[in-house]
């Protein structure tokens, strides 16, 4: 009697890194980087200079850093991905919150899911946008739960983009500085580049809110390696 046959078993870890590679190229084909760029790219945001080389978590770093330059990945066959404005905010609010150690799961589908809850709507993309306004309330109560502050404390407007961006680096670091991952001593400027290998001063123009998204989700990425467990939503 043959032996029974084992069930297919499909390593997700080697498919979610196929994904991630597969979506930087279609990031360096849709930004038309030049090739010195990319690699450069690939250098500061992971040290390395070959996707092979890189860990899943560095490859979804790339895939951020292509993101922040404004890359928009493709949705799978048959999806679509709501592009309206406050899914667009949703989004990079649910990105920041992940490298904050906040989400969990980066991904479409799990933000999905956490607006259905919400909204009570099936697509983000069919929500209304009076509607969609409480999954951006529900996503900042988070940020500001986890320390990070959406509105000024002496004016209560918003805060610029640049200034929001580096304050969720900060945070980042302030959260390795608890794990004892880093000196207390550091500065941003100091672990970017001791950590992440980025240079701040060398930024033509100086250091703006995209250079901002690249360092939190390379700071991001060595705050879950510290606690991948970590995460609550």
């Amino acid at each position: 009697m043959n032996a029974r046959a084992k069930p297919a078993q499909f390593d997700r870890s080697q498919q979610h890194r196929k994904g991630a590679i597969a979506k930087i190229h279609v990031g360096r084909k849709q930004l038309a980087m030049h090739e010195d760029d990319y690699r450069q790219l690939l250098f500061n945001v992971t040290g390395k200079t070959s996707l092979t080389d890189c860990t899943v978590d560095q490859l979804d770093m790339v895939v951020g850093a292509l993101i922040g330059r404004g890359f928009r990945p493709v949705p799978k066959k048959g999806k679509r991905v709501a592009q309206h404005p406050m899914a667009r905010k949703a989004r990079a609010l649910w990105i920041s919150l992940h490298q904050l150690g906040v989400v969990r799961n980066s991904s479409e589908e799990a933000l999905e899911a956490f607006a259905k809850r919400q909204l009570g709507c099936e697509r983000l993309i069919w929500a209304r946008q009076q509607d969609a306004n409480r999954l951006i309330e529900a996503l900042k109560g988070m940020a500001e739960r986890a320390g990070w502050r959406q509105t000024s404390l002496a004016t209560q407007k918003k805060i610029d983009p640049r200034t929001l961006q580096s304050s969720l680096c900060e945070l980042i670091l302030a959260k390795l500085k608890q794990a004892s991952a880093v000196p207390q001593d550091w500065t941003l400027d100091v672990a970017a580049w001791r950590l992440c290998g980025i240079d701040t001063a060398d930024t033509e123009g100086g250091y703006g809110p995209e250079h901002y998204v690249r360092l939190a989700a390379a700071l991001g990425s060595k705050l879950r390696e510290l606690a991948p467990e970590g995460a609550t939503a």
